[in-house]
């Protein structure tokens, strides 16, 4: 499949990342593909292992004349986000990634693209099998997990990696170079609470959000898009205002790094209720509509007949209700030194209450991320306290550093002067409000200088996900510059 990818240039990148789309990958099942890498890299004589963390890491000596250049560390993640539309049949543990070209961008048919971070692993891979190439000695560091728990570099080894200068291949705009970046802590917590037993003179309905655009949870937390978690709560908590019923099940969000496009509820009311109900669900959908018109044109609320099942007692359902509108999402805070960057945020990514062994199960997780770690954890508190209220049991989980500025550097001022001389223009020096693994990396080695690029992706963590292919092919060429510019140690 995707054989069309190898007709593009420049084809060595096209190349691996057919590979990559060919190969499931989604967060924790990255073994086949690091296995076939692995055998890959012995098949072209470069030393290669897999470390305790279940990092794969590939060694590369330096070309001829350039033994007595910097060791460079090329590091980029195995792992792709799984989402996909609603209405696709799509198992990511078997299906290849099917790719199509439309208006010079390569797009995925109603799946995430994994260009984040495919691309950049495609790159890696094109410089370890090209002979042609200027460098000093490489060490590529593909990590696993970055998705999700981000446990590849959190448990990398200190001493693993001889590389003082890192090029990180995780960034998402053509003519950007990053810096810095925002740490950020998983809040997960759990509750069990009794069922109400079913009153069957009563009926169900299920209420669905869906059509969202939702987004990365960090790079698209500034653009103000509704959250489908947030829009539910909202919806039952009015109304629960002026009409009974019990809430019987609850689900939204796939993952805490992508803002959630879709979520339902299942409730039960009495009958006679049926028209206040659905009047109070046409009110939402034109208030949301006309709220998200300009950044969800494709928000609706629709709802269907369903069985009738056991839901919440009234007390334990308005301290869910109430304990959920109360947790923060979105832009908390903008940073008052560095201009239009989002300095705080929390992402509602995953809600769930299902009937489990005649009790309700409830789970939430959330991400909070910061350029201030201090403000980091303080989010995390402001979660935590009404989710213990509630009685939940909370772990505040997966926690990493930011990755401080360092303007100064000279793999930045290298940076700056190569993409001059290959693009023709400066290139835009910036923070990221999202998690790349340089903080972590960062902290295991101190000393080690970093910055992060990448061509033009759009949409990640989402069914929008594309991938420009004029910006790859500028991405390739300034890649290549650096490294044939690489210093003497």
């Amino acid at each position: 499949m995707n054989t069309w990818l190898e007709s593009l240039t420049p084809v060595a990148i096209w190349r691996h990342f057919r590979l990559l789309c060919d190969t499931p990958r989604p967060s924790y099942h990255e073994q086949a593909l690091r296995q076939r890498l692995q055998d890959w890299a012995h098949e072209l004589g470069l030393e290669a292992f897999v470390c305790s963390a279940g990092n794969l890491i590939i060694k590369k000596p330096a070309t001829p004349g350039m033994e007595d250049r910097a060791t460079t560390v090329l590091q980029g993640h195995l792992d792709m986000v799984a989402q996909q539309e609603a209405q696709v049949q799509h198992d990511f543990l078997t299906d290849p990634i099917e790719t199509y070209e439309r208006d010079g961008w390569v797009h995925a048919r109603g799946t995430t693209l994994g260009a984040d971070n495919g691309i950049g692993v495609a790159a890696i891979l094109a410089v370890l099998e090209a002979d042609d190439l200027a460098h000093g000695p490489l060490e590529a560091l593909f990590t696993i997990e970055e998705e999700t728990s981000l446990r590849g570099a959190a448990q990398l080894e200190p001493g693993l990696l001889q590389g003082k200068r890192l090029l990180n291949l995780d960034s998402e705009d053509r003519g950007d170079v990053y810096i810095g970046c925002a740490g950020g802590i998983d809040i997960n917590a759990q509750a069990e609470f009794l069922q109400q037993p079913i009153d069957t003179d009563h009926k169900a309905l299920k209420i669905s959000i869906e059509g969202l655009t939702g987004g990365h949870s960090g790079l698209d937390i500034h653009k103000g898009r509704a959250n489908a978690n947030v829009l539910l709560v909202r919806l039952l908590a009015t109304m629960a205002q002026s009409i009974t019923f019990g809430l019987c099940e609850l689900k939204g969000g796939t993952l805490r790094n992508a803002i959630a496009r879709d979520a339902y509820a299942v409730i039960s009311f009495a009958a006679q209720e049926e028209a206040a109900v659905i009047g109070v669900l046409d009110h939402h959908r034109r208030l949301f509509q006309h709220e998200f018109k300009d950044t969800d044109p494709g928000l609706d609320i629709t709802v269907q007949d369903t069985s009738l099942v056991p839901s919440l007692p009234p007390l334990e359902q308005a301290s869910l209700l109430n304990t959920l509108l109360s947790l923060p999402n979105g832009v908390l805070r903008m940073s008052p030194t560095l201009a239009d960057v989002t300095e705080t945020s929390c992402n509602f990514g995953v809600v769930e209450l299902v009937a489990e062994d005649q009790h309700l199960h409830f789970s939430v997780c959330l991400l909070a991320r910061s350029l201030v770690d201090s403000q980091t954890h303080y989010m995390a508190q402001r979660v935590q306290a009404p989710l213990t209220m509630l009685g939940c049991t909370v772990a505040l989980e997966n926690a990493y550093p930011g990755w401080q500025p360092e303007p100064e550097a000279g793999l930045l001022q290298q940076f700056k002067q190569v993409h001059k001389d290959v693009l023709g223009t400066a290139p835009n020096v910036k923070v990221i409000h999202a998690g790349l693994e340089c903080g972590i990396i960062g902290a295991k080695y101190p000393g080690m200088e970093m910055v992060s690029f990448g061509p033009n992706i759009r949409g990640a963590h989402s069914p929008s996900e594309r991938l420009e292919i004029a910006s790859v092919s500028d991405f390739w060429s300034l890649l290549v510059a650096l490294l044939a510019a690489t210093p003497k140690a």
